[in-house]
């Protein structure tokens, strides 16, 4: 009995947020499994530097530049993937950020809105975009990048706490509303993952952050990136409406 490959060849995928860190991750994991790579952020030059990186390595890739926060700019970008590579099978809204902590009592209407807007809006205008396209390329995958926050609350983190367990509600709702359509959806919780955004924390809260792991270590972003490649390939067909922590057992205690 042969086993489903992990290989995209001849798909293409769309990574948002992929400038660096976890997104840049995804996007190279997506390259080395064979896709044409669509790179975005809302930096171009940085989605440009990650697309060259795919490109050299031997993969297919383009960026552009995507605002999440703009619903028309989805839709375009979605028309933009069609008109150049034929269809849209592979969607990952990578594209987040968070904020200083802060007590719910204490928060401004502002953080809160900062936060939601990139991070819950951001992923519902892609995924409202992207879905109706891959039901017209007869089926693929979206893969919302969410948090071990989407599954307990953090201290300081309200924002970013509900915008996480909201992408975990859009993605089952999504699985249930496309499954039959040939469309997967499936979230993905990152713990705490070296980017080098860590350095800028004070020492002591940077140094805590190994322990909180079963596994004693923070994770690599390409240790999520390739359970990300895996999630979108046929090895993962099966898998729709789940929430995959890749978490060194952070969520285990």
């Amino acid at each position: 009995m042969s086993l489903p490959s992990t290989d995209l060849t001849g798909r293409t995928a769309l990574v948002t947020g992929a400038g660096a860190g976890i997104g840049r991750a995804i996007a190279r994991a997506y390259g080395a499994a064979g896709a044409t790579v669509v790179v975005t952020d809302i930096n171009a030059e940085s989605a440009e530097t990650v697309a060259e990186e795919v490109r050299a390595a031997g993969g297919k890739a383009w960026s552009t530049t995507l605002d999440v926060t703009d619903p028309q700019a989805h839709i375009d970008l979605v028309a933009e993937i069609e008109s150049r590579e034929g269809a849209l099978h592979i969607a990952c809204n990578n594209a987040g950020l968070t904020a200083p902590p802060v007590s719910i009592g204490d928060m401004s209407i502002e953080q809160w809105n900062k936060v939601r807007t990139v991070d819950l809006d951001g992923t519902f205008y892609g995924m409202r975009a992207q879905a109706p396209a891959m039901v017209r390329a007869g089926g693929g995958v979206i893969v919302s990048i969410s948090s071990i926050a989407g599954d307990r609350g953090l201290r300081g983190m309200a924002p970013y706490s509900a915008s996480k367990h909201g992408v975990n509600g859009l993605t089952k709702t999504l699985a249930m509303e496309y499954g039959d359509k040939n469309v997967r959806a499936v979230s993905v919780g990152p713990a705490y993952i070296a980017t080098g955004l860590e350095q800028s924390l004070p020492p002591e809260v940077r140094d805590s952050l190994p322990g909180l792991h079963a596994l004693g270590r923070m994770g690599r972003p390409e240790e999520v990136g390739s359970v990300v490649a895996f999630l979108s390939s046929d090895a993962a067909s099966f898998m729709s409406g789940s929430y995959i922590p890749v978490d060194g057992g952070y969520l285990a205690d």
